[in-house]
This record gives structure tokens, C-alpha cells and sequence, in this order.
């Protein structure tokens, strides 16, 4: 757990670090009790698999993403 602020007036956070492969299956999880730090492996050629053949990654449509890439200060909209 952690806290932000004083312990006795502050926030309470709880939970748990953890690292999950692209479909959300959890690979490792740090402890819920104790500072840790979690370290674990990961496959980039799996990563890339999943990037190439998800559809929702494959079928994007980047020509509609004009909006949301220009800053406001630009003066564009």
C-alpha cells in the first residue's frame, strides 16, 4: 500500500503492480503487501505477432486521427 499525503489524512492507495501480456492475461504480480520491484520477461517477437495480426491495430483508420494529432495552439481544428 501506499500513501499520498499524511497517513492519517491522506490518501490510501491500494493494489498491486503487475504485467500482462496483450490479450490481459497476468504474467507476474508484485506483492500486495510489501515494496517491491517486479521484473519479468517479455517476448518481443510475440509483441510483434500480436501487433501485425490484431485486427483492432491492423484495421485502424489513421486518416481519421487528424484532430486528435494537432495541438490547439496551432490554431488549427
Amino acid at each position: 500500500m501506499g500513501y499520498e499525503g499524511p497517513p492519517d489524512k491522506g490518501l490510501e492507495f491500494w493494489g498491486s503492480s503487475f504485467v500482462a501480456d496483450p490479450f490481459g492475461q497476468v504474467i507476474a504480480e508484485a506483492s500486495s503487501t510489501a515494496e517491491e520491484t517486479l521484473v519479468t520477461e517479455c517476448d518481443p517477437r510475440r509483441m510483434e505477432e500480436v501487433r501485425r495480426n490484431w485486427p483492432f491495430l491492423r484495421d485502424r483508420r489513421i486518416d481519421a486521427y487528424g484532430a486528435i494529432t494537432s495541438r490547439f495552439i496551432d490554431g488549427k481544428e
